[in-house]
């Protein structure tokens, strides 16, 4: 079979996000625009030839054609192989896995993450490099340089390979191994937590549990390692079946998109001891007790404060790291077992780099999102099962352990509010008229709170010395409270606004106010100096979480 070369023309509009390339689905449909992007990456990635590159995807809409798409285009590329999960299908922390245990030089992997699927949904394509994390800025911006100047692209005739039956294919003298998708995953699973203390859980009559898994990448693994390996009762994971469009609904693990699962947990006599969900691609979490909703922030906190209870982590931890909009909540656990923390910005890749240097070992972002050194990814599945361990050992409810650690460090007040698809040029204007009032801030007294800085925050990578500018807009307050504006990098259409508010309270007596209320004051203010409604139209906010 000969090589084809194909004349095409560049787009300008393929630079990734913090989680790689996001269009609609008609958007990648474009002609050429995958492939333009595809060769982008081939075209920057050094020592191609002979190595071995890592697919899969999360089944959405449009997932099994792009696979088709890019191993004929490895094919022409000189990968000496491709292995590829079974039907197409690799949750994002289980393709992270298998670039760090078969070396590959990196991976493609296929997810919109939590958007929305289907025909007039969206689609994604993000690399992976060696160590298993999403490709860092220098890279992303090197591959969004090289579409630019595409003019071509190499691809091997049409031979399309069997996605969904395992064995190994070859396609123009390239070998593509296709692997069962949960095997090597579940044993990862396996090395770090005590299976037989879940399954004893799980098992048990007086514990039961729902896993969401929204129609999404996570199904397979849940079905596997939860009712399989584990021996939960059949019926436990919901929705386990990936669907293209996700059954029609959101991939998005919080209250606003898994109703159903909050309303088995919140029902007046929930019978449910223990709720959690995943996402699209399976990096993002939520975590629930009976009537009670545990934050992302929160999450961190109790596994970093808890960890020497979990088998692999019996040694303890290096460190712990958050992104910046995320509460500080883990902070006071970090400093008060004498442990190094960070502030990164939004991206999991910023903590490869304390990952891989040993600096941390769990990390985590408010958006759902929690993991540690056993991957360069978030990971869904991985803090569900990690929480399972910890209920086992404990014996005790979810709320009962949040509970004692907010006695134990104090409880972080927190929510998000996104505005969800304004105008992308209202939302630069209130971006900028918020930076030009940052100067004048300082001192400011709103009620009784006053400002002690406000800036637009930079990070300085204590590994590799590299700068990351304008991630995100604080006004912190000398109480401690905060209130951050960013505008979100992983929406397709318009901007999105994300209002993130905290508040610290000590006092145990406290901790029963309702979250919104708390923050009532803060998203008061936030209003009165970012001038939300002035810019967006927008009374107040799409997703509250």
């Amino acid at each position: 079979m000969t090589i084809q070369t194909v004349t095409t023309t560049p787009y300008n509009d393929q630079k990734p996000g913090t989680s790689g390339l996001r269009k609609s689905v008609k958007h990648f449909k474009k002609p050429d625009y995958l492939q333009t992007f595809v060769q982008a990456i081939f075209n920057t990635v050094q020592g191609i030839e002979g190595s071995t590159l890592i697919l899969g995807g999360d089944g959405r809409y449009f997932n099994r054609e792009a696979i088709q798409i890019i191993l004929r285009m490895a094919a022409a590329a000189g990968f000496g192989r491709v292995i590829l999960g079974q039907s197409g299908i690799l949750s994002t922390p289980a393709a992270s896995h298998l670039i760090r245990q078969y070396q590959a030089i990196g991976g493609i992997i296929l997810s919109a993450s939590h958007n929305a699927g289907g025909p007039e949904g969206d689609f994604g394509i993000k690399f992976n490099i060696s160590n298993g994390g999403p490709a860092p800025e220098q890279l992303t911006e090197a591959i969004y340089e090289a579409s630019k100047g595409i003019h071509s692209y190499q691809i091997a005739p049409i031979q399309p390979i069997p996605l969904d039956k395992l064995g190994t294919y070859e396609l123009h003298g390239m070998p593509i191994e296709i692997i069962d998708s949960v095997t090597d995953y579940m044993a990862l699973m396996e090395s770090l937590f005590d299976f037989d203390k879940i399954a004893a859980l799980l098992q048990a009559d007086h514990f039961k549990m729902r896993f969401d898994a929204m129609h999404a990448v996570t199904g397979p693994y849940a079905h596997r390692i939860l009712e399989e390996r584990l021996g939960a009762p059949k019926g436990t994971v919901m929705h386990g079946q990936p669907l293209a469009n996700f059954g029609g609904g959101h991939p998005d693990p919080n209250q606003a998109h898994a109703k159903e699962l909050m309303a088995l947990l919140f029902a007046r006599k929930s019978e449910f001891d223990f709720g959690a969900a995943s996402d699209g691609d399976g990096d993002r979490n939520m975590i629930l007790g009976k009537q009670f909703f545990v934050t992302p922030s929160d999450s961190l906190a109790v596994l970093a404060a808890n960890a020497t209870l979990i088998p692999g982590y019996r040694n303890g931890i290096a460190g712990i790291a958050r992104s910046m909009p995320t509460s500080q909540a883990p902070d006071r656990v970090a400093i008060k077992l004498g442990l190094p923390y960070f502030e990164t910005p939004t991206g999991w890749k910023f903590f490869g780099n304390l990952l891989d240097a040993g600096r941390i070992t769990l990390c985590g972002e408010e958006s759902f999102g929690t993991s540690s050194s056993h991957v360069r990814e978030k990971d869904g599945l991985w803090a569900v099962l990690f929480w399972l361990n910890l209920l086992a050992e404990k014996q005790d409810s979810v709320e009962n352990i949040v509970r004692k650690h907010w006695a134990e460090y104090g409880r972080n007040y927190y929510s998000r509010h996104d505005y969800e698809e304004i105008d992308l040029k209202a939302a630069n204007e209130l971006i900028a008229a918020l930076l030009d009032k940052l100067p004048s801030l300082t001192g400011q007294t709103f009620g009784a709170l006053t400002v002690g800085s406000a800036d637009n925050f930079a990070y300085t990578d204590p590994v590799d010395g590299s700068v990351s500018q304008n991630q995100g807009i604080r006004i912190l307050f000398t109480d401690g409270s905060r209130i951050i504006f960013r505008l979100s990098g992983t929406g397709t259409q318009g901007a999105t606004l994300r209002v993130y508010l905290e508040k610290y309270e000590a006092d145990t007596n406290k901790h029963d106010q309702d979250v919104q209320e708390a923050l009532a004051d803060l998203l008061t203010i936030a209003e009165q100096v970012a001038q939300i409604q002035a810019f967006t139209g927008r009374e107040a906010a799409d997703v509250i979480t």
